[in-house]
């Protein structure tokens, strides 16, 4: 009646296995680091920096505890603080002989402690967010009026092409306010440029004023489609925020939006502010120039000097190469950017897609320069570097532009996503700015851990005094499932801030609520004069409705906030689920695996302890 089969014993030693050994790793702590990352779009991290890296440090005689290459970066362990800031100055030497133009973003960071043994595993601590592990919060302001004022100027160019291309005649279009303005000299000309915009262009609602030979056509944003070009620039902002902030290294960073056009960024761990506001303040833009190849102009460039007009700069190979100040195209004409393969030599290529303007001015510019060289520039903090130099073969229509030329798939999908979400979509100005420390957050996890381990100890103290042996049992089953629920968070690598510790906490009080539930009707079948094998398979059977209705009801307020909540409420939510999870599993299946191993072998069970039965008719 009470014994359980071997194969539900192994699923309980499996289960402590598992909460034992990803536990494990939060007990460890975390080491100050260094984290090398690259400063530019062509440049890569790898074994070679790597080696550059060690090499710098065995110079400078300064010892570290783990040295290794990971997500496109080369993290570095030190036992303490000091040696840690001198390795950064050690490496930022060494790498960035340039300290103008640095090739690679040296920043402090903090890594897990754990031994190699359990990091092979994937066993890894939790993360921890702001308010646990100290880090800066950003407040960023989304510039609208500027999103809403680029748009209206692509489309100023849009209409040119278009009444170009409908052999439309035109007495000029230009831009007042927020609208286009086109003129005309008779009615029956703008009517047809009407139809055309309205077909072509339906973002845009058209307005005819003007009397006799000076007509116009104003040509404004409607409501809805203003308002989606500005979540797009929020949206866009959002997605290039989280590509520079991957150069830092940060474990779970917050970027999310708050209200209308404010981005909140939270970054946890990085106490450089200085260092996390030049990531996000970065840009990457594209800029395509004509190759200066004249006899003159390459001898000067072999004598060392640049000539008028021209701009030295280097190739992916190092090399330098001059190039024409004059911008034929920027990033502002690129519509899309998608990594592929060359149809003719299959090697990697980026695929581009430019807008009105600028597919007319590709195609003209490429029909009047065959057979000479046409440099296509990556620009970041005002430095660039010619990412590929082709020779024009033919005149290119149609807007579709390919860049290949010796580059990796990596590389080839890192170049388009830095081109695709590399630039702001607008302006953002930083309106508020916090730095945590580490002796705060350390702080808010000790207060964090101490009310919960002496909730924890409360609980245990008046379940074992009230209920007796059943009473530790219910403990030992409430300590597995805090150690379940921390295995889980570990494994799925969750943020754990101070509403997650509250919600552990809360899923202590919940989990002891099934084995009172559990207890009680225990007893309840004593008292009713049950023997003591057939009340505990009562109490266990009959409970278990309860407390699955209980949990349910619970399941959906928490999957609730976990779907519309944000932030610390979803950090809430989420360690709510998972402890409601492992309370059932605890509290039912494991508490009564232990019952089952202690008394369940017992024929002639006499009694239980289970604390004070009181039945009708004791007293007399």
């Amino acid at each position: 009646m009470n014994r359980y089969p071997a194969w539900k014993y192994a699923i309980m030693t499996i289960a402590l296995v598992f909460g034992l050994l990803y536990t494990l790793p939060n007990f460890f702590g975390e080491a100050p680091a260094v984290q090398v990352s690259s400063g530019k779009a062509t440049l890569k991290v790898d074994t070679q920096t790597l080696a550059r890296v060690e090499a710098a440090l065995k110079a400078a005689g300064i010892e570290n505890t783990g040295l290794f290459l990971e997500s496109n970066s080369v993290k570095v362990r030190f036992r303490d603080t000091d040696t840690q800031l001198r390795a950064k100055d050690v490496i930022g030497r060494a790498l960035n002989t340039d300290p103008q133009d640095p090739s690679w973003i040296v920043a402090l960071n903090l890594l897990s402690d754990s031994p190699q043994w359990l990091t092979r595993l994937h066993a890894l601590p939790m993360y921890l967010g702001l308010d646990l592990r100290g880090g800066v919060h950003f407040l960023l302001q989304v510039d609208m009026k500027q999103a809403l004022s680029k748009r209206i100027d692509g489309i100023a160019g849009d209409l040119r092409t278009l009444m170009r291309d409908k052999n439309v005649r035109h007495a000029g279009i230009a831009r007042v306010g927020d609208a286009v303005e086109i003129r005309f000299r008779d009615a029956e000309t703008r009517e047809r440029a009407r139809a055309a915009i309205a077909d072509n262009v339906p973002e845009v609602a058209l307005t005819e004023t003007g009397e006799g030979a000076d007509l116009k056509l104003v040509a404004a944003f409607r409501p809805q489609a203003a308002q989606r070009i500005q979540e797009n620039a929020v949206h866009q902002n959002i997605t290039t925020l989280s590509n520079r902030i991957n150069e830092l290294g940060v474990s779970e960073p917050v970027i999310q939006q708050q209200g209308l056009d404010r981005v909140v960024v939270q970054l946890p761990g990085v106490q450089d502010t200085a260092k996390a506001k030049d990531i996000l303040g970065r840009t990457a833009t594209l800029e395509v120039r004509m190759v200066c190849e004249s006899p003159e102009e390459l001898s000067a460039l072999a004598a060392g000097t640049v000539p008028f007009g021209c701009e030295r700069y280097t190739d992916r190979d190092g090399q330098p190469i001059l190039v024409r100040k004059q911008v034929i195209l920027t990033g502002e004409n690129l519509n899309d950017a998608q990594a592929g393969f060359d149809s003719q030599t299959h090697e990697p290529a980026v695929h581009l897609t430019l807008d009105a303007k600028g597919a007319r001015i590709f195609r003209d510019v490429t029909r009047e320069n065959i057979g000479r060289r046409m440099a296509i520039l990556l620009v970041e903090r005002g430095k660039g570097e010619v990412v590929t130099a082709p020779v024009i073969r033919s005149e290119i229509g149609g807007g579709r532009v390919q860049i290949s030329g010796r580059m990796t798939t990596q590389e080839a999908n890192d170049t388009a996503l830095l081109l695709r979400a590399g630039a702001l979509a607008a302006p953002m100005e930083i309106i508020e700015e916090r730095t945590i420390g580490p002796s705060l957050g350390a702080d808010n996890i000790s207060k964090g851990f101490h009310s919960t381990l002496w909730g924890f100890l409360t609980v245990v103290v008046f379940m074992c005094l009230y209920y007796m042996f059943f009473g530790v049992i219910s403990s030992i089953a409430l300590a597995v499932n805090l150690l379940l629920l921390i295995a889980l968070l570990s494994l799925l690598q969750a943020t754990l801030t101070l509403p997650g510790i509250a919600a552990i906490a809360l899923t202590l009080g919940i989990a002891i609520d099934a084995n009172v539930l559990i207890n009680e009707r225990v007893r309840e079948e004593l008292r009713n004069g049950a023997t003591p094998q057939a009340a505990i398979a009562a109490g266990y059977e009959h409970a278990w409705a309860t407390i699955l209705d209980s949990n349910v009801t619970s399941m959906i307020a928490g999957v609730a906030l976990l779907i519309f909540g944000s932030g610390p409420v979803r950090g809430f939510a989420v360690v709510h689920v998972l402890g409601l999870l492992t309370s059932m599993f605890s509290a039912v299946f494991f508490s009564r695996g232990l019952v089952n191993l202690w008394y369940g072998r017992r024929r002639k069970l006499a009694k239980v302890s289970i604390g004070q039965i009181w039945k009708p008719g004791a007293a007399s």
